[in-house]
């Protein structure tokens, strides 16, 4: 039970990370110093967490290059996320969110197919097709009640900006499980593929991106409320980061089918919860539970499980 207990405690740092950045802009800063103070935190806990760590400080500089185009598609997608946080509803936000976790598989079976280990079976295609029911009857509600067309445009752009990104991380997990063979113009031996260095990267060119955001839009020094929840929303992510990590180091078989399905529901339950009590917002639970139940039927290993 070890890797699903972990699990767990991750999905509650990232729940409470995400939290931190709704508390922000309540304090009367901006979702853009959030996020640039949080990113450069959690680039400092990646750098513990792979290369100090590991022990493991060998460079690559074509997976730095990877990990920059990560680092682009990571920083649009949490101006897009900070952006639906300040026109909308934080719970249904998150749960948009999380329930892009369900497309990825889709777009890595059309690219890389079952030859590189990408199958998509009926229950992958019944809970894609429950979770996009359940965030259209919940962005339905949501649009026709609160008028935020604004909010529509920024989830949507936020919610294919994380599939793209989930996309990517998937594809360099091919360059360690297939080097030298995994198509697409690009191929990596075994040791580039598994270079410490690709996440903090990744975070520390979404916090330049993220800076110069800042810097164009607000030309100001960032509140205390921006500062402090920052760092306690980076601090937040990281430790979350490092318990995710390792649940998926110390889980058997059987819960590596449930981990990441769990960690996704996880989260979309507690934003949700803390969004209904704290910001009294009209939770529509019948369509979270529908995309809840899409997560689950999509994700879950149903061989692992039954095996």
């Amino acid at each position: 039970m070890m890797g699903i207990q972990l699990i767990l405690i991750a999905a509650l740092f990232i729940a409470l990370s995400n939290y931190c950045m709704r508390r922000s802009i309540d304090a009367g800063g901006t979702s853009k110093g959030f996020l640039m103070i949080q990113l450069f935190i959690v680039f400092l806990v990646a750098i513990l967490l792979n290369p100090v760590r590991s022990g493991d400080y060998h460079w690559s500089n074509c997976m730095a290059g990877f990990a920059i185009a990560g680092g682009i598609v990571l920083a649009l997608m949490m101006a897009s996320l900070g952006r639906s946080l300040e026109t909308g509803p934080p719970g249904l936000t998150f749960a948009a969110l999380n329930a892009s976790t369900v497309m990825p598989s889709i777009l890595m079976v059309l690219l890389f197919g079952a030859s590189f280990g990408y199958q998509y079976t009926l229950w992958n295609g019944v809970g894609s097709l429950l979770v996009v029911l359940g965030l259209f009857w919940a962005g339905w509600v949501t649009s026709r009640s609160q008028q935020k067309s604004n909010w529509i445009v920024f989830v949507t752009a936020a919610f294919f900006l994380h599939v793209l990104f989930l996309v990517f991380l998937s594809w360099r997990a091919l360059f360690i499980n297939f080097p030298g063979e995994n198509g697409l113009f690009l191929s990596f031996d075994m040791d580039d593929a598994k270079c410490q260095w690709f996440m903090p990267i990744i975070f520390f060119v979404a916090f330049l991106i993220q800076t110069v955001i800042y810097i164009a839009a607000e030309k100001r020094v960032p509140k205390k409320g921006e500062v402090l929840y920052g760092m306690l929303g980076g601090l937040a992510n990281g430790v979350g980061t490092f318990f995710m990590i390792r649940a998926t180091e110390v889980s058997t078989s059987i819960e590596h089918a449930v981990i990441y399905p769990l960690f996704a529901v996880t989260i979309i339950i507690i934003c949700n919860i803390w969004g209904q009590w704290l910001y009294k917002e009209k939770v529509n639970w019948k369509a979270n539970t529908l995309c809840v139940l899409g997560i689950l039927v999509a994700t879950l290993d149903w061989k692992a499980l039954f095996s």
